[in-house]
């Protein structure tokens, strides 16, 4: 092989390329991606709905030594803790050996609930021999998608009596599953005629329950009583019961590998979930001198809000109780703290290029991806990262060997869209997006890189680090 010039050694030391990380891994450290690739679709299939994710969380955390921590606890260097909000969202931390005023915190924020499809709170009706339960869908989703799949009812209900049972019908090889009708190709020429939005409205997006009619002839909604007797017998539900209820319907399918390399991973929820593992996990794995949180929050979706979303006050209440605890100034410690926002970023697709920015888009393989801003149009609604702050992490990943990458969401006029990165700014934390590229997002079924994946945990550890 002829020797470069000294025009190509001067173009591959200036010039920027994307890496695909599979390329550049070694043997050892590819079957490292894959291994870590099984835990997480474990935690996947238990945890679809934000309820079952934050338990996961908790258990796992209970493994590693992590102890509950509640307001008022006192705290010291080397602690583990993990607090529970609302049995929806947790932040597990470590309290680490430097001075916490002047090394801050070190967070990471990802969300754990997905878009889905709500039960309504008065949802049990009986019409043309089915039973069926009315929906409200959560989070932006292609209401067509939902239709003539296998779904699972997933949630918790309150009893009359004030004691609460979990359900989780429709993931176990010998459980019924449920789904949402659609109308035949036959019939569906003015269906199909109209827009995509309009394809199916949100109030057809009833759940398929029951067919079995109730033996007593004396009695109306045969098969409603059916169903209410199932329940009852089950779970010791009434129909006013549903009242105080979250239930939900997600997909049945379990997380499975895709293509005949098994490079890639298909499933329900990436969109968080594939951020939110590995923050779990690399905080459950480090033993950093700083103090490093992991937050999985709820209620991204619909704009971060209510108690249990980022925008709550009880992540910044946490932070301070975490600050005073250790005999700190709060807002000193704000000052000097850093978090990633952890959410996925959509992958270049071949199939619909009209809507990317090839050059700045987000490669399938190429590793976590880092978005320095977010939002629609003018970079509205987005936390727009300093440079200064994606230099640091730059430096780090680069001390550490991560490979990254950079994008954004689409052409700058297609859309856009937004994560919890500008809620934790406000606080005067400097925040940037890092995340692991998806195709099909917020679809019932989206696809995700094992080689992001692992490259977002490892751009996590060089971070704590």
């Amino acid at each position: 092989m002829s020797e470069k010039t000294a025009g190509q050694k001067k173009q591959e030391a200036l010039s920027y390329k994307k890496k695909n990380y599979f390329e550049t891994a070694s043997p050892a450290e590819r079957k490292e991606m894959f291994d870590y690739a099984e835990g997480y679709k474990v935690f996947l299939d238990k945890g679809k709905t934000e309820r079952e994710a934050c338990d996961f969380a908790v258990n796992a955390a209970k493994e590693k030594g992590f102890t509950e921590y509640r307001f008022g606890d006192k705290l010291k260097k080397g602690d583990k803790k993990y607090f529970v909000n609302r049995g929806k969202s947790v932040v597990i931390f470590r309290i680490g050996t430097e001075n916490i005023e002047e090394d801050g915190l070190r967070i990471i924020a990802s969300h754990i609930d997905a878009p889905r499809v709500d039960i309504k709170q008065n949802p049990l009706y009986e019409e043309g021999n089915m039973c069926f339960l009315k929906t409200h869908y959560y989070g932006g989703i292609k209401k067509y998608q939902w239709t003539a799949i296998p779904l699972a009812l997933h949630g918790a209900v309150v009893l009359k009596d004030g004691s609460k049972i979990d359900i989780s019908i429709g993931e176990d090889e010998g459980d019924p599953v449920f789904c949402i009708n659609d109308i035949l190709p036959h019939l569906g020429r003015e269906q199909m005629a109209g827009p995509a939005g309009k394809i199916i409205e949100g109030e057809q997006l009833n759940v398929l329950v029951g067919g079995l009619p109730y033996d007593d002839k004396e009695v109306n909604d045969k098969i409603k009583l059916t169903v209410l007797s199932v329940l009852n017998e089950k779970y010791g539900m009434c129909e006013e019961d549903f009242l105080s209820s979250e239930l939900c319907a997600v997909p049945a399918f379990r997380a499975r590998d895709i293509g005949v390399d098994r490079s890639l991973i298909g499933a329900y929820g990436h969109d968080d979930r594939v951020c939110a593992y590995p923050a779990l996990t690399a905080v459950l794995d480090n033993d950093s001198r700083h103090t490093v949180l992991s937050m999985l929050v709820d209620k991204e979706e619909i704009g971060s809000e209510g108690t249990t979303g980022i925008q709550s006050k009880v992540y910044e209440d946490l932070m301070e109780e975490i600050s005073v605890a250790l005999g700190a100034n709060f807002r000193k410690v704000r000052a000097n703290s850093k978090c990633l926002s952890s959410d996925v970023t959509a992958a270049y697709d071949p199939n619909f290029p009209s809507v990317f920015e090839k050059m700045n888009s987000a490669m399938l393989s190429c590793g976590t991806c880092m978005s320095k801003f977010t939002g629609a149009g003018g970079k509205s609604s987005s936390n727009d990262a300093s440079a200064e702050f994606v230099g640091e992490i730059r430096k780090a990943f680069a001390s550490e060997g991560v490979v990254w990458q950079t994008a954004e969401l689409g052409k700058v006029d297609a859309g856009g869209g937004g994560t919890v990165a500008k809620f934790v700014a406000k606080l005067n934390i400097d925040t940037v997006d890092l995340g692991v590229p998806v195709v099909s997002m917020h679809a019932p079924f989206e696809v995700v890189s094992k080689a992001d994946l692992f490259s977002n945990y490892k751009a996590f550890l060089a971070f704590l680090k």
